[in-house]
């Protein structure tokens, strides 16, 4: 882990801090173009999610009237019942979307798998620069919204199932995450700009409450319509 990483994390409330917790959970308010452009519109629209901190596994639940909750890990993702009995389950998940475009319908499985992958990223981060085999570069200033900010290149190892190999972080002079940018392989390398905002502290840790994803141009800059995903979070817990 390079400096630049390390004072990331440390912004964050470090990673000795963080390292004392197993779990976090919130509740999640979604919206936006995708779940409807994907065929599954108002399954997840609000719901309480859970990722691990130690290792990859996420679980929304209810996962809307389909199941009492999803299982998402490295390879595999499952729908259980309120006895945890499996409803559907699949090995491999990732290779059900092959060939797929942003306009692709995905079944309730691949649901899961893309939710339980975001949401594992998203609220391991930045932490993530510290997972082994996480690879973290300087590529310089961006100017955005009056403010000029560090943009920094990442390479997620084949060890970690994350819908980007690579990936762009954008932090301000705190050093608190801004953005995110990511071309989603598993929906034809669509390109999107992760915004986020309106921090708080639970237990020491920051966490971004809001975010809204948008699509990104070939210059970098965020397309303002359609908005393609809203998250709010709010009750957010660790332990």
């Amino acid at each position: 882990m390079n400096k630049m990483a390390e004072d990331i994390i440390n912004a964050h409330g470090g990673l000795d801090t963080w390292r004392t917790f197993r779990r976090v959970s919130a509740t999640l308010d979604q919206g936006g173009a995708l779940w409807g452009l994907k065929g599954k519109a108002g399954i997840l629209d609000r719901t309480r999610v859970t990722v691990a901190t130690d290792t990859q596994w996420a679980s929304h639940a209810p996962f809307g009237a389909i199941a009492a909750r999803s299982d998402f890990t490295t390879r595999r993702i499952a729908l259980l019942d309120a006895q945890d009995r499996i409803v559907s389950a699949l090995d491999e998940p990732r290779d059900s979307f092959r060939g797929h475009a942003l306009d692709t319908p995905w079944d309730d499985l691949q649901l899961a798998f893309f939710a339980g992958c975001a949401m594992w990223t998203y609220l391991n981060t930045p932490f993530l620069l510290a997972w082994d085999g996480v690879e973290c570069v300087d590529a310089g200033e961006w100017v955005e919204d009056g403010e000029t900010w560090r943009k920094l290149s990442l390479r997620y190892p084949d060890t970690l199932e994350v819908f980007s190999k690579v990936q762009a972080l954008y932090v301000g002079a705190d050093h608190l995450v801004r953005r995110l940018d990511y071309d989603v392989e598993i929906a034809g390398n669509t390109p999107g700009a992760h915004y986020v905002s309106d921090y708080i502290t639970v237990s020491g840790i920051a966490f971004p409450t809001k975010r809204r994803i948008y699509p990104r141009g070939p210059d970098g800059q965020r397309i303002p319509e359609p908005l393609v995903v809203s998250i709010d979070l709010s009750d957010i817990s660790v332990g």
